[in-house]
């Protein structure tokens, strides 16, 4: 394991490390593979989704989902989020492919327990109601998240990049962190939003999100934009500087569309 954890040292690992194949996560429906990157005898756990192994998406034609994995994990870093794990695209032992630094328990993953299914009498305080479903008898349940800070801000990130497949699955907690994964599905030009935390809907952004906003407006207009029309389209580009922009002039978290499905399938 490396002594420095900087985001800069685990960024030169993952660029530069040799990557070592541990073996394949047969969960996934593309290609997806946990590898150790090392440099100088220092190494880390990492992810590497070759881009050989995506499935061809009728939704998601233009450009690699490894490709949007680095795209995400830019916007993140230049809106002050660090939900997202440190993200590379580079060639590797199948090819060239996203990178991303392994967080989390390195076998069985955590339940962070911030999704919950209840009756509607049994959603605990501090929980969200989401969507109501039924059980095998017919009964109501109410799927809830928790009103977590860590939470708001993942689902803020994910407005931003229009992220089409946001899982409780892809939450994932180390120590008193929480993490985001699985960016591949963002950043399309269409409104795609599929979510789990719609808990936060209609909630007036705080003056922290306004400023993270303006600031990553700036970044897009600058150098970040020029990073990102080498991994997205320029409609995409454009339509993440819409959203930006919408999200300033209204102030709010966007309510769930009336006019598509809102919600990933499945919800973990």
């Amino acid at each position: 394991m490396p002594t420095d954890t900087s985001a800069e040292h685990i960024l030169q690992l993952l660029q530069d490390g040799e990557l070592e194949v541990e073996g394949r996560l047969t969960d996934a429906s593309n290609t997806v593979l946990r590898v150790w990157a090392e440099v100088s005898g220092s190494r880390i756990p990492a992810v590497y989704k070759p881009i050989r192994g995506e499935r061809p998406l009728w939704d998601f034609p233009d450009g690699t989902l490894a490709a949007r994995e680095r795209a995400a994990y830019l916007v993140s870093v230049a809106g002050g989020w660090s939900c997202i794990p440190p993200t590379v695209l580079r060639d590797g032992p199948f090819g060239e492919g996203s990178v991303q630094q392994w967080v989390g328990a390195l076998d069985e993953r955590e339940d962070p327990d911030l999704l919950r299914v209840d009756p509607p009498r049994g959603v605990p305080s501090g929980y969200l109601p989401v969507v109501g479903l039924s059980d095998e008898d017919d009964a109501p349940l109410v799927v809830s998240h928790a009103s977590d800070r860590q939470l708001r801000d993942i689902a803020l990130l994910d407005i931003v990049l229009n992220n089409a497949d946001r899982k409780g699955s892809a939450l994932i907690p180390e120590a008193d962190r929480l993490y985001a994964v699985d960016h591949g599905l963002t950043l399309h030009e269409e409104d795609k939003l599929r979510t789990v935390l719609w808990g936060f809907a209609g909630s007036r952004l705080r003056t922290d999100e306004i400023q993270r906003l303006s600031e990553l407006q700036d970044a897009v207009a600058g150098t970040l934009g020029q990073q990102l029309r080498e991994l997205v389209t320029r409609a995409e580009l454009e339509a993440l500087e819409a959203r930006i922009a919408i999200l300033l002039r209204q102030a709010r978290f966007p309510e769930p569309p009336d006019h598509r499905h809102p919600l990933p399938w499945p919800l973990w």
